[in-house]
């Protein structure tokens, strides 16, 4: 009785199984997925591409991105990169300034794990930029820079780096974009220094630092850093815009130094008031919410010339507000030498508006 209970439960499986493959049949061909389905005697077939948008993007970026491992006497940094420009015999590659800071000796490696060593060709340290050459006949691949101006929010991203080191290159991870024309405060050798950067959810470790982040075609749109991400954060990564990074690329390239306008002052933020009163004898006003603080003036610099005095708040430059010391940095170094900029400051508490004639340069070191 139980063995004919069983074949009666077979057949039932057998009759079941052939229903549903004659209402469902499926065939892969060429990478493409084919469903084909019986809808009222009628045969419709729908087609399902296996290869994405994502997966092209990706191709066209992956095997032009590095990872960079940049040695001194004392130690060893590490990140990405990725190789942007090809120039007879030569080829180019776009990392982070602090991955190779310091370094005597740069060695970069493929996705394939071809090694090479590179040379240092130029770097900044305010854009956090810098550029290396490597013999042409090694690279695999150039990337295609996109423009960074036309991302929106929501757009989809990807990055390709080498989080946590060389074991983990070329790992790609995906996200969103979170934030356009974000300020993020920079801590570097001469004090705080604001930065424009594209926010992401997209996972930036720290051995993605110099790496591309690209959009959807596969163009990078700008350079990830980890140096920008706070401790403790999650979900939020930041990357320099590839716009703003193209405004200096051709004079690093040629070897030539970044030069911003020097002006001649110290400055301090107006919460720093401990500081301001005891060391500088300088009390501001409660009337004053926002600025930056003169708290010494170099004598026929630049500010002196203008007529500005220690305690002076600057309020504002050329129509921009001044919130702090490093937004005043950030609005002051995008003006060239030889520049005119109107300065709008706190004397007491009047008002006052000077002209400021930038005609000196601090280089970059």
């Amino acid at each position: 009785m139980k063995q004919k209970n069983l074949k009666i439960l077979y057949i039932l499986i057998a009759f079941l199984l052939g229903l549903i493959v004659m209402y469902l049949v499926v065939n892969v061909t060429n990478g493409k997925l084919v469903v084909k389905h019986v809808d009222n005697e009628n045969i419709k077939t729908t087609t399902v591409e296996e290869t994405s948008d994502l997966k092209t993007a990706i191709n066209n970026v992956y095997d032009a991105t590095v990872y960079i491992e940049s040695t001194s006497n004392r130690s060893i940094s590490s990140g990405s990169g990725f190789v942007y420009k090809e120039d007879g015999k030569k080829a180019y590659i776009l990392t982070n300034y602090h991955v190779i800071d310091g370094g005597l000796k740069y060695d970069v490696t493929f996705v394939d794990g071809t090694d090479v060593e590179a040379k240092y060709v130029n770097g900044d340290e305010y854009y956090d930029i810098a550029v290396l050459e490597v013999d042409v006949s090694k690279i695999k691949k150039v990337a295609e820079l996109g423009n960074s101006s036309n991302i929106e929010l929501g757009d989809s991203v990807f990055t390709v780096g080498a989080p946590l080191g060389k074991d983990y290159m070329g790992t790609i991870t995906k996200g969103i974009v979170s934030g356009v024309n974000r300020m993020v405060s920079v801590s570097l050798n001469n004090g705080d220094y604001l930065m424009e950067v594209i926010q992401t959810d997209a996972s930036i470790n720290s051995g993605n630092s110099g790496g591309p982040i690209c959009n959807i075609k596969g163009e990078v749109i700008g350079i990830t850093s980890s140096k920008l991400i706070g401790s403790g954060v999650e979900g939020m990564g930041f990357a320099i815009p590839i716009n703003s990074v193209l405004e200096i690329l051709d004079d690093l390239e040629s070897g030539k130094t970044i030069e911003r306008p020097y002006i001649g002052v110290q400055l301090a933020d107006l919460t720093n008031t401990f500081a301001l009163q005891y060391y500088y004898g300088i009390t501001i006003s409660d009337d004053v919410e926002f600025g930056a603080v003169l708290s010494y003036i170099e004598e026929g610099k630049a500010a002196d010339k203008a007529g500005l005095k220690v305690g002076d708040i600057i309020v504002e430059l050329d129509g921009d507000k001044v919130e702090d010391v490093s937004h005043f940095k950030y609005l002051l170094y995008k003006h060239k030498i030889g520049d005119k900029v109107n300065i709008k400051y706190y004397r007491g508490n009047k008002i006052e508006t000077t002209t400021l004639e930038l005609s000196e340069a601090i280089k970059s070191e």
